[in-house]
């Protein structure tokens, strides 16, 4: 019989210790130790089996190490391969998380039916092959080179893979994994990092991508040691409102890309359709001008998109007045609201004040300042904006129009859905093309400067 060893783990950072402890010296959270058991027994490493001639490493000279562009394989999504920095980077492993219901399984299920041509093994803990298939028909597509296996043991999905060779693999999810190597229940701590382990060596020996499902916590961060993000290549984000149709997929992490970039999918009866021009989803298209809605430029990673703006401001039903944000830092709004009230004379101290960024997407960009003040004081005054006009500048302290970056892209955005009339910080005028047929670009440098404009 094999010798037990039993060990704590810390269910927040993933220290180890002897004994149980109240308080975790490493991270400081209290009463986070669970714990595990261990098995000190000697197994044959099924993981290096599949690879041992393969990969023999020797030191090797700087100098003589040769570099070019990784090799990438397109994944016939316009909008992973954007988020990825360009496609899937053979032996990367992506670990992709977000709320029960989002759609991940969708979107990796989607990914691997239209990789035609490519063996692609769909490891599933949590879904029958039965539930798998219906998907797949919902979604409406297909690939003979797609193989679903049910399974949880790691042991046994090497023996499938040594004979399937699969060209790339995705795990749904990683918390329903478990070894053999480590004698205790699937999801647990010492779990995820033993099988998050072993698909990491596997992907680097191989060059084989893995993508691996993620739960995530109450609190919105992926569940399971955080030792686990580090050892992945890349962490995806998906997220979205249930009340809406649209899902945005960012990149928290990326070792072969940028982690500024967006993907904007659309979720409906036939899966997640991608969205090429979102803001034409994210502007109302309505028959009238309404107080207190403008339009904002701002941009996600290296995307320009055009979103709405909306304010509404009443008089304080209660004694303290009401101050509530959807989409946009509550914190900034307060600011935003002090400027108005210390440097430009607008009484708004004694007035509730609700905004609201149409869509339901959070935006943090400082562009759209001048957008959230202009959709106040149309309310505050009860006078609408043009719809053909645009804001894309930040707000001082000091009650001036900063100048931001990038900002002919934002015109050109602009310009493009048929815009009339941007406001920019004149700041920003300094090398802009001054030849522009069918927009104005106005610049201004005080608040009160854009009030005259718009509601003289």
């Amino acid at each position: 019989m094999a010798k037990s060893k039993t060990v704590f783990f810390c269910q927040n950072c993933g220290a180890q210790s002897p004994k149980w402890i109240g308080r975790c010296p490493s991270c400081g959270e209290w009463n986070t130790y669970v714990e595990e058991v261990l098995l000190k027994e000697n197994k044959e490493d099924h993981v290096a089996k599949l690879s041992s001639a393969k990969n023999k490493n020797k030191p090797q000279l700087i100098s003589e190490i040769k570099t070019g562009n990784e090799r990438r394989i397109n994944s016939q999504n316009n909008e992973l391969n954007r988020v990825l920095g360009g496609g899937i980077v053979a032996g990367s492993l992506i670990l992709i998380g977000g709320e029960p219901g989002i759609g991940k399984s969708t979107l990796m299920l989607q990914i691997a039916l239209k990789l035609k041509g490519l063996r692609v093994l769909y490891v599933t803990g949590e879904e029958s092959n039965q539930q798998i298939k219906m998907r797949a028909e919902r979604v409406g597509s297909s690939n003979e080179d797609c193989f679903i296996l049910n399974e949880t043991s790691t042991r046994n999905i090497f023996l499938q893979i040594e004979k399937i060779q699969p060209q790339l693999i995705v795990v749904d999810s990683i918390q329903t994994l478990h070894t053999d190597v480590i004698d205790s229940s699937a999801g647990s701590i010492s779990q995820i990092r033993e099988c998050a382990s072993e698909m990491q060596r596997f992907s680097k020996m191989t060059d084989v991508p893995v993508f691996l499902i993620g739960h995530i916590t109450k609190d919105g961060g992926l569940a399971g040691p955080k030792i686990l993000e580090h050892m992945v290549d890349t962490v995806l984000q998906f997220e979205g409102d249930r009340n809406y149709g649209y899902r945005i997929l960012r990149t928290t992490k990326n070792r072969f890309g940028s982690t500024s970039e967006l993907g904007i999918y659309e979720m409906s009866s036939l899966g997640l359709r991608e969205v090429a021009n979102p803001s034409e989803i994210l502007i109302s298209q309505r028959d009238e001008n309404v107080s207190g809605v403008t339009i904002a430029s701002t941009i996600e990673g290296m995307r320009p998109m055009l979103i709405e703006i909306q304010a509404l401001v009443s008089s304080a039903a209660y004694g303290t007045p009401q101050r509530s944000s959807t989409g946009f830092d509550l914190r900034r709004l307060n600011m935003l609201l002090a400027v108005l009230e210390k440097r430009s004379g607008f009484r708004l101290g004694v007035k509730d004040v609700f905004l609201n960024i149409a869509g339901g997407i959070k935006v943090d960009d400082p562009a759209i300042d001048l957008a959230v003040i202009s959709a106040i004081l149309s309310s505050n005054e009860d006078l609408p904006v043009d719809q053909k006009v645009c804001f894309a500048a930040e707000i001082g302290l000091s009650g001036e129009i900063r100048p931001i970056n990038r900002v002919e892209q934002r015109i050109a955005e602009a310009e493009k859905l048929g815009f009339e009339q941007i406001f920019i910080s004149k700041y920003n005028k300094k090398g802009l093309e001054s030849k522009r047929e069918s927009i104005t670009v106005t610049p201004v440098a005080k608040i009160e400067d854009v009030f005259r404009l718009l509601f003289a």
